[in-house]
C-alpha cells in the first residue's frame, strides 16, 4: 500500500482516496496506488461499487510535471484508466477543486461522475505543447460531441461543474459533504457504463466533420504554428474512422511526438519560469505590508486600466485627477471597459455596478491619506512624476507604499522627490493594464524588502505575472526591445522592407510584427524619446532616420491612419505603403547603401541574436535575476511565442555556440552594435547554457 493512496470500505462501498498534496499530482506512487487499491476492491466480494476521491483541496489536478522528460515507471496513466473503465464493478469519480488533465481523464474513464458545485474540470495540456494522452481525446467527444470537446481541449481553460453537467460530462452535482454524496450515489448505481462504448454523439457524421473543420480554421489563425492543436484535431477526427483502441494508439503516438518536440520543451519551460518569477530575495526576507486599499493618480488609458485591474481584484480604488472634467473622463474610461464587457455578454450590469461601488474619484490628494498603496500613472516625464511624488509625500500615511508606473524612467530619480525613498518601487504595467498579464516590479536602490514584497503581493491580487527588474533604463523588456528595434532598423536600411521583417516575425509565431506594433503604440512616442536622447547619443553608433522621416510627415501610426502602414477608414490592420518604401529608398541612396536581400531565416537570426545578446547584458548587470525572468517578460509582455519558451530558452535550443558565432559574424559589419556580451562568451567557453544559470 502506498501512503499517497488509501482504501477504506464503508459498508459495501470501497473508497479509494488520493492524498498527494498540494494538488494530488498523478506521480508513480499515486498511479500504482490507485491500480493496487482498485484490484483489491474488485476482488472483494463484499464491495459492490467503488468511489475514487481526492483528499485535501482537489481531485488530482494533472500529471506530475516533474516526471516529464524522464522515463516514467509503470503503470502508466492510460493503463490505470483502462483498468478503471474495464472494472466489473461500478466506479464513481467524486470531483472537487480542479480536476484537470490526467485527473479529469480518470473521471472520464470512470463509469459515473459526481462533482462538488464549485469544482472545475478541464484538459489544459495544450498550454504545455501537449494533448491529453490518457484517452481524453477519445473519451471526451464520445460524451459531449466534437464542438464542445474541441473547445475544452484547444482553449485548455477549466469549465465549471455546471457547464460540464450540461454537456453530459458529469452525472450529478452536490453541495456539502462530497464523500457522503458520492457513497450514496455509488449505492444507487447497479451497472458499469463505459465511455469508450458511447456513440450517441457520433451519429451525425456531417455535423461532426463540420465541427472539426471549424476548429481547424480557428487554429490556423489563433494558434498558428503550434503542433499540439493539429494533433488534437487529428485524434478527434480518428473517432469517426477507427475503433477506440486504435484511436487510443494514435493519441499516444501524437502525445509522444509532442512530448519530444521543442515546442513542448519551450512551453513546459515557460510554465516553470512563470512560477519561478515570483521567487525573489526580498519576498523571502520579509512579509508584504497590508494592502487593502489603493490610490491611482491619473485617469488616462493606463490609469484607468490599472484601476480596472484593481477593482477586478476586489481592491477599493481612489482615483485622483487634476480637475473635475478630468476625473469625470477618468471614471468614464473605467466604465468604458466594463460597458464593452456588458455589451459582449461577459458581464452583467449588476456586476459592473457592484465593481464600481469600489471606485472613488477625486481631485484632492488628501483623499489618499489612508490608502495602503498609491500608483502614479501620469505622463511619462520625470519632472511631472516628481511633482506628483512631492504631493504624495505630504499626504499619504506612514507605511504606505508609493509606486510609479513608468516604462523607462529612473525610479531613484522619482523616489528622491520624497522623504521616504525606501517606500518607493516601480510598477511597469503593460497596456491595456487590465488585460496584459506582465508586471515588471522595479526595485530601486533604497527600496525596503517588505515594500518589494508588497509589489509582488499586489501582482498576485491582480492576477499578474510579476518579474523583478533592476532600476536601469527601460528595465528588462524595453531595454532589450530598444536593442532589437535598432537591429530591425539596420536591416530595413540595408535592404529588408518593414513588411518583410514583420512577415518573418509572424511566421516565427509573433502575433504582430514590430513595425505594426510601433504603429499601434504610436510612432510619436519613440520619436520624442529619440529627440530627447539625441544630445547624449554616441556619435560612433549607427543611427537610422527612417522612423523620424515618417514622423516628420505627421504619420504616427493607427491614430493618424498612417505610419509604417496605411490604415484605411479606421482599419486595425494596415496595408503596405509605397511612400514609406520611397522614403527608405531615398535614405539608402543618400547614404550610398546598396540594398541587399534578407531571407526570413536571416531576419530572425539577426533579430534574435540582438535580443539574446542584450539579454546577456541585462543578466550581467543584474537587471534581471535569471534568464527565465527575461523569458517571462517577453512571453507575457512582448508577444514572444510561448511555444518557443522565450528568447533565452530559444537560444539554448538553437545553440548558444551558434548564437555567439552569428554575433561574431555580424560584429565584422558593425563592431559597435554587435559587440558580443562577455557573459555569452564566458558561457560558451565553459560549455554552459542559460538553463544552467536558471539553476544557479
Amino acid at each position: 500500500m502506498f501512503d499517497q493512496v488509501t482504501r477504506t470500505n464503508e459498508q459495501n462501498i470501497a473508497v479509494i482516496e488520493i492524498n498527494n498534496p498540494p494538488v494530488n499530482a498523478l506521480g508513480y506512487a499515486v498511479r500504482k496506488g490507485i491500480l493496487d487499491c482498485l484490484k483489491v476492491a474488485e476482488a472483494d466480494d463484499a464491495v459492490t461499487a467503488i468511489v475514487i476521491i481526492g483528499s485535501g483541496r482537489t481531485f488530482p489536478a494533472g500529471a506530475d510535471i516533474t516526471e516529464f522528460g524522464t522515463v516514467m515507471k509503470e503503470p502508466h496513466l492510460p493503463e490505470v484508466i483502462d483498468h478503471i473503465e474495464s472494472c466489473s464493478k461500478p466506479v464513481v469519480a467524486a470531483l472537487h477543486g480542479t480536476a484537470l488533465g490526467g485527473g479529469f481523464e480518470i473521471a472520464l474513464g470512470s463509469h459515473y461522475r459526481i462533482a462538488d458545485a464549485n469544482a472545475r474540470v478541464g484538459l489544459p495540456e495544450v498550454h504545455l505543447g501537449l494533448l491529453p494522452g490518457a484517452g481524453g481525446t477519445q473519451r471526451l467527444p464520445r460524451l459531449c460531441g466534437a464542438a464542445f470537446a474541441l473547445d475544452v481541449m484547444l482553449k485548455g481553460t477549466p469549465i465549471s461543474a455546471k457547464a460540464a453537467k450540461d454537456a453530459g460530462l458529469i452525472d450529478r452535482i452536490t453541495k456539502g459533504d462530497l464523500r457522503r454524496a458520492a457513497i450514496t450515489f455509488a449505492n444507487e448505481v447497479r451497472t458499469v457504463r463505459k465511455t469508450c462504448d458511447e456513440t450517441s454523439q457520433l451519429k451525425d457524421h456531417a455535423a461532426y466533420r463540420a465541427d472539426l473543420a471549424a476548429a481547424h480554421k480557428m487554429i490556423t489563425t489563433r494558434m498558428k504554428g503550434q503542433i499540439a492543436p493539429l494533433k488534437i484535431i487529428a485524434c478527434v477526427e480518428a473517432i469517426l474512422e477507427k475503433p477506440f483502441h486504435e484511436g487510443r494508439q494514435l493519441e499516444r503516438q501524437c502525445f509522444m511526438d509532442c512530448m519530444a518536440s521543442d515546442q513542448s520543451k519551450g512551453m513546459i519551460h515557460a510554465f516553470f519560469a512563470e512560477r519561478s518569477s515570483a521567487k525573489v530575495p526580498e519576498a523571502s526576507r520579509a512579509e508584504p505590508r497590508i494592502l487593502e486599499t489603493l490610490g491611482v493618480v491619473g485617469g488616462g488609458t493606463m490609469g484607468a486600466g490599472i484601476t480596472v485591474a484593481a477593482l477586478n481584484g476586489g481592491l477599493p480604488v481612489t482615483m485622483i485627477e487634476r480637475d473635475t472634467e478630468s476625473i469625470a473622463r477618468g471614471r468614464g474610461n473605467v466604465e468604458k471597459v466594463y460597458d464593452r464587457l456588458v455589451a459582449k455578454g461577459r458581464m452583467t450590469t449588476n456586476e459592473k455596478n457592484t465593481l464600481m461601488t469600489l471606485y472613488t474619484g477625486s481631485t484632492n490628494y488628501n483623499d489618499l491619506s489612508n490608502v495602503d498603496m498609491v500608483i502614479e500613472a501620469v505622463f511619462e516625464r520625470l519632472d511631472v512624476k516628481r511633482a506628483v511624488f512631492e504631493k504624495l509625500d505630504k499626504v499619504i500615511k506612514p507605511g504606505a507604499v508609493l509606486a510609479s508606473n513608468t516604462s523607462y524612467l529612473n525610479i531613484d530619480s522619482i523616489s528622491s522627490a520624497t522623504k521616504r525613498p525606501d517606500q518607493v518601487i516601480g510598477l511597469h504595467f503593460f497596456s491595456p493594464a487590465n488585460i496584459m498579464k506582465l508586471l515588471e516590479i522595479v526595485v530601486p536602490e533604497q527600496a525596503a524588502d517588505d515594500v518589494v514584497a508588497t509589489g509582488f503581493s499586489l501582482a498576485k491580487r491582480l492576477r499578474k505575472v510579476p518579474v523583478r527588474a533592476g532600476n536601469a533604463t527601460g528595465f528588462i523588456g524595453n531595454r532589450i526591445l530598444g536593442k532589437y528595434g535598432v537591429c530591425a532598423a539596420h536591416m530595413m536600411e540595408d535592404g529588408a522592407t518593414p513588411y518583410e521583417i514583420d512577415n518573418a516575425l509572424l511566421d516565427f509565431g509573433y502575433p504582430m510584427g514590430i513595425h505594426a506594433m510601433y504603429d499601434l503604440a504610436g510612432l510619436d512616442i519613440g520619436w520624442d524619446n529619440r529627440k530627447a536622447a539625441a544630445p547624449t547619443r554616441d556619435p560612433d553608433t549607427r543611427y537610422v532616420t527612417i522612423a523620424d522621416r515618417i514622423c516628420e510627415n505627421g504619420w504616427f501610426g493607427q491614430k493618424t491612419g498612417r505610419g509604417f502602414y496605411i490604415y484605411k477608414d479606421g482599419a486595425r490592420r494596415g496595408s503596405h505603403d509605397p511612400e514609406v518604401l520611397s522614403i527608405i529608398a531615398d535614405i539608402r541612396s543618400k547614404k550610398g547603401i546598396t540594398p541587399k536581400s534578407f531571407s526570413a531565416t536571416e531576419i530572425m537570426e539577426r533579430y534574435l541574436a540582438a535580443m539574446v545578446n542584450e539579454g546577456c547584458e541585462v543578466l550581467r548587470e543584474g537587471v534581471a535575476l535569471k534568464p527565465s525572468d527575461i523569458d517571462v517578460t517577453f512571453v507575457y509582455g512582448y508577444g514572444f511565442p510561448r511555444y518557443r519558451g522565450g528568447p533565452m530558452k530559444y537560444a539554448d535550443m538553437y545553440g548558444v555556440q551558434k548564437m555567439l558565432t552569428n554575433i561574431q559574424k555580424y560584429e565584422k559589419e558593425d563592431p559597435v552594435f554587435w559587440k558580443p556580451s562577455q557573459l555569452l562568451v564566458d558561457m560558451v567557453a565553459q560549455g554552459k547554457e542559460f538553463e544552467d544559470l536558471n539553476k544557479g
